[in-house]
């Protein structure tokens, strides 16, 4: 949470070659040892515009890959509080918690592939809040950034109690125990 990477844009990838495979290798693999549904390379250290996704619906159906120098519309955010039983996410950046937040339910985002084909997704529901989330990271923006103001102070209060947010503090997914 407090490594500065996090928290500012990150570059456009100029081109895909292999050490940019290698690194996208290396984040579906952290992704899936966290266990995670999303992963942007700057939560790795590395500020570039790029972020995996995965997610298996209720039927399911896989569905996964990446995204290099997208972009996002969405529709408007519908009024009200989120519901906390159905708008609760998480995030690797700030393992072990979640918390709810209010997103659109529909987006768009555009980009190119591994292979530099381009993509075009348009989802709805779970699927467009993880292309949300993910797209923030590449913006510097860690969802808690994002609570209200009960949730952000109960959020602040733990990463003080955790040692959070501090330049050089760490989390490997799979590693390391959170309660520890």
């Amino acid at each position: 949470m407090g490594d500065p990477v996090l928290h500012a844009p990150a570059a456009p990838v100029a081109q895909i070659d292999d050490e940019i495979r290698t690194l996208v290798a290396d984040m579906f693999e952290t992704m899936d040892a966290a266990p995670g549904v999303g992963l942007a390379a700057p939560q790795v250290g590395v500020a570039l515009r790029i972020y995996t996704y995965t997610y298996e619906d209720d039927e399911g159906a896989p569905w996964r890959g990446v995204l290099i120098n997208p972009q996002l519309w969405m529709r408007p955010l519908e009024p009200g509080e989120p519901d906390p039983d159905e708008e609760s996410e998480g995030c690797l950046s700030f393992p072990g918690e979640r918390f709810p937040l209010r997103r659109s339910d529909e987006v768009l985002v555009t980009g190119t592939d591994l292979d530099g084909a381009p993509v075009s997704i348009q989802v709805s529901g779970w699927r467009a809040r993880i292309m949300q989330h993910e797209f923030d990271h590449l913006d510097g923006i860690i969802y808690v950034d994002r609570l209200g103001d009960g949730d952000w102070k109960t959020a602040q209060k733990i990463a003080r109690k955790r040692g959070w947010g501090r330049p050089g503090s760490s989390w490997m997914p799979g590693v390391d125990d959170l309660d520890a």
